[in-house]
């Protein structure tokens, strides 16, 4: 358990001075990044960090699922300014130490509330402050905060309920039924038959981590989904260790060559999809051999990356379905019967527990009610300036990170965009910015947000009327491409008419 867990604040968060220069909404991944950029480039303003939790972590706080990882290699997963040094896939206790250190070693601990619940975010164009009212449910504290700049880092998804289809019968099942996000922290599997619903990351972390201790596992998917197979370790890295070379220039090395790697993977995705396919599928051939059905079990029907690859280290689902104590099966479920799940073949899935690894619930903006002047916002109204910044909405900013990449990529791009900023904003003394369409774009074409030809994952379908329009170009749309980015947010000039001062 890690001791940096139990932080609390040196002051009360009704003692606060206000305003804030910077309220900062979560402490995850990007939320930590985000007060690490604030304390090294501006030191001088003054930030809290408020997380409905009770701790920082958020997804590796959130998942206590035996087995929990990483789907991405923490060289790039963690953060370009503190090295990694450790398996590329890292178990969620490793995360959480390797947050604590940072938070530690830049005096975080301070800034971080924890268990306070943002209501309402309210901007006032008088005062040119976010007046946000946020409450402490296990403490009956309510508090309204002043800040001049609203950073959400809260993530994606809501934390305190996952995505669980209704399906026919569920009220039947004599059984257990248990979502990843909620993981039950006495759960016994000995002697029981469990099913897990999904292909997904989560589904394939699971099966291999609960195989030896239930009875029988049976992954149970509606559709294939591509995985890679990888060893759990990075060679140059172990190479450059044995040569003493300093961890600060094996990280970069070692960063520089996966996101080099994985840019050309994506780009081949792309240009070679059926050759990706083949390659992809043949691993799972190796692994499972000749009398395995792989076309029906490992062969999606849709090409590589147009939803996330899960990685699965060292093969370790594959290794599990080739025992006796783990099996998979591609079918439709028809409803929830008293002692399992009957499908839609007709076969009867027997199950005393069922895991719906199934999803999110998309929460982009924290379940929060924000109003500009008064006038409620909604988000699907505006257009997203690089999908961080919105058309109307003032002095906000939103990390939305990557999808094909590590996240934590592109939340550290929005953390070095947002500082500049605000030296930019202090240097031409403005107290306000916000994103607007140039002249030659407002009569372009508006669409939801997530293109469903590039990437279609069901929890950005289910969720796009919560989300921002995109337009054309990379100014209006969510950019997969790191190389890409990493020189575009660094060119971007804060003169351009994009940007409306006040």
């Amino acid at each position: 358990m890690n001791q940096m867990r139990q932080i609390r604040p040196e002051r009360p968060l009704e003692d606060v001075v206000q305003p804030l220069d910077v309220l900062i909404v979560g402490a995850g991944i990007s939320g930590i990044a985000a007060a690490r950029y604030l304390r090294v480039d501006r030191p001088g303003d003054s930030f809290v960090i408020l997380d409905e939790m009770e701790s920082f972590g958020g997804t590796w706080l959130t998942h206590r699922y035996p087995g929990i990882r990483s789907d991405s290699d923490l060289h790039t997963f963690g953060y370009g300014f503190k090295p990694w040094v450790g398996p590329p896939l890292a178990t969620a206790d490793k995360i959480l130490d390797y947050m604590g250190e940072v938070i530690d070693e830049h005096g975080l601990a301070k800034e971080l509330h924890f268990g306070w619940r943002i209501g309402t975010a309210e901007w006032n164009s008088a005062t040119n402050l976010w007046t946000v009212t946020a409450h402490h449910g296990a403490e009956g504290r309510t508090v309204r905060l002043q800040a001049r700049f609203l950073w959400m880092c809260q993530g994606y998804y809501r934390h305190s309920e996952g995505y669980t289809p209704d399906w026919p019968g569920m009220a039947d099942f004599g059984g257990e039924i248990i979502h990843p996000q909620n993981w039950p922290e006495d759960f016994d599997g000995t002697g029981k038959r469990m099913v897990v619903i999904g292909s997904g990351a989560t589904a394939a972390t699971l099966v291999p981590n609960v195989a030896d201790q239930v009875e029988h596992v049976t992954m149970l998917q509606r559709s294939p989904t591509y995985f890679r197979s990888e060893k759990n370790e990075i060679p140059i890295a172990n190479h450059l260790r044995k040569l003493q070379v300093d961890e600060d220039w094996i990280h970069e090395i070692v960063r520089r060559e996966i996101l080099l790697f994985g840019h050309d993977f994506t780009n081949r995705c792309f240009s070679e999809p059926e050759a990706v396919k083949a390659d992809l599928i043949g691993v799972a051939k190796r692994y499972l051999g000749d009398d395995f059905d792989v076309e029906r079990h490992f062969t999606p029907s849709y090409l590589p990356w147009r939803q996330r690859i899960a990685r699965i280290p060292d093969g370790d689902l594959y290794k599990a379905l080739s025992t006796d104590r783990a099996d998979i099966v591609t079918d439709e479920i028809e409803r929830f019967e008293a002692d399992g799940i009957r499908l839609k073949s007709g076969d009867l899935l027997k199950a005393d527990v069922v895991v719906t690894a199934t999803g999110f619930n998309l929460c982009a903006f924290g379940d929060i009610a924000f109003s500009v002047d008064g006038a409620p916002v909604d988000f699907h109204d505006t257009v997203g300036y690089r999908s961080m910044m919105f058309t109307g909405v003032p002095n906000l900013v939103w990390v939305m990170g990557y999808f094909r990449s590590s996240w934590t990529l592109r939340a550290e791009l929005v953390a070095q965009f947002v500082t500049r900023l605000l030296d930019h904003m202090q240097e031409t003394q403005k107290a306000r910015v916000t994103p607007r369409l140039r002249e030659g774009e407002r009569d372009m074409p508006l669409y939801d947000w997530a293109d469903e030809e590039d990437f279609n994952p069901g929890y950005l379908l289910r969720g796009q009327h919560l989300l921002p329009k995109r337009g054309a170009g990379n100014d209006w749309r969510l950019n997969q491409d790191y190389w890409t980015e990493k020189d575009e947010f660094a060119a971007i000039d804060f003169d351009d008419e994009v940007f409306a001062y006040g």
